[in-house]
């Protein structure tokens, strides 16, 4: 059992990082107690720390995404305790944003994490690797798959068909969007992404069949045209600027309508035919369980291992332990591309 560890907490609302020891949890039914070995950053972290969103109890610990080793598994929930023993290689995605526990948020050396948001990480998988995973398969999922979404099938390990369906994917280069490129895939739908031309391979590389320059003019009618091949599913807008949602919802009006997500909550006066829904990462294990279920245990563990599911975007390591953590902030806050902002521990 480990008495103390180190955390990095924030104090308030544009406040920098404070290195502190705080007193370690043991773990309860259904949860696991992880040893951090890596930790990535978001922009929402560093946007809670500018703005406070999200946040009524200072101090807080921020961290959504962390890989690590199980330390010790609760006891009284036998299926955990069937499934995972000490040593066990994961990934978690920290569900901290949406219960407010603190013990559960992955800015420290130590977290207690329940089940449901964990899957094992294969020994060919690095802790820097899989760690650029779980809030971004999340927030994809919950776009992709919750019923009050696109509400598309759900990923399986040996999808044998296509479904003559397409996916857009808008921002396919960005963490969310290389993570929904391959659970559509998985899915059996086809998907077509934008992105930069320096990312067009990485996209191809994750399933994607067409890329097309997010800063092409006629942006529009070449998406217009790719999608007329098939049927449309929806859209997913993973980047959420107000300028990329009306040119999704535009595709999808001339392509007679349709439904949309978009990481952020999507602006007003879009097309009538068009039906728009933001998310909330953490609703996949709230309010849709079936879906966090579907993609975290059923799914993510046998793709890992088998390579179906690549860790994508590239880790770039910015730092080692609890106290780089503020530089990392920095660091994604001047913005990356087709990176995720990693420090090991």
């Amino acid at each position: 059992m480990v008495n103390q560890h180190k955390a990095a907490f924030l104090d308030g609302k544009d406040q920098k990082l404070r290195t502190a020891s705080r007193d370690s949890a043991a773990p309860g039914p259904g949860e696991l107690l992880v040893r951090v070995k890596a930790v990535a950053i978001n922009p929402v972290d560093w946007k809670i720390q500018d703005y406070g969103a999200f946040i009524s109890e200072w101090p807080t610990i921020l961290g959504e995404d962390l890989a690590g080793e199980v330390l010790e598994v609760g006891r009284g929930d036998a299926a955990a305790e069937q499934a995972y023993q000490t040593g066990d290689r994961v990934i978690v995605h920290s569900q901290f944003l949406g219960n407010k526990k603190l013990d559960q948020a992955g800015f420290q050396e130590v977290v207690v994490a329940p089940v449901g948001s964990v899957a094992k990480l294969p020994d060919s998988v690095s802790f820097e690797e899989g760690v650029v995973l779980p809030l971004a398969l999340s927030t994809a999922a919950a776009g992709l798959f919750q019923p009050d979404h696109l509400g598309l099938d759900k990923p399986s390990h040996n999808p044998t068909k296509k479904n003559g369906k397409t996916v857009l994917v808008w921002g396919g280069s960005s963490s969310v969007g290389t993570a929904a490129i391959q659970l559509a895939v998985a899915a059996g739908y086809e998907v077509v992404s934008t992105a930069s031309p320096r990312n067009f391979d990485l996209l191809k590389s994750l399933g994607a069949r067409a890329v097309l320059d997010y800063s092409d003019k006629d942006l529009v009618q070449n998406l217009v045209a790719e999608l007329k091949k098939g049927e449309l599913a929806g859209v997913y807008d993973s980047i959420g600027l107000p300028d990329c949602e009306k040119q999704a919802a535009q595709v999808v009006s001339e392509l007679g309508g349709g439904k949309m997500t978009t990481v952020l909550p999507p602006p007003e006066g879009l097309p009538e035919n068009v039906k728009s829904a933001g998310v909330f990462a953490v609703t996949i294990f709230s309010q849709h369980p079936d879906v966090g279920k579907a993609v975290w245990q059923d799914f993510v563990p046998g793709a890992l291992k088998s390579g179906q599911l690549k860790p994508a975007p590239a880790p770039e390591v910015v730092g080692r332990g609890v106290d780089s953590l503020q530089a990392a902030f920095d660091k994604q806050k001047a913005g990356v591309s087709a990176k995720k902002i990693v420090v090991s521990f």
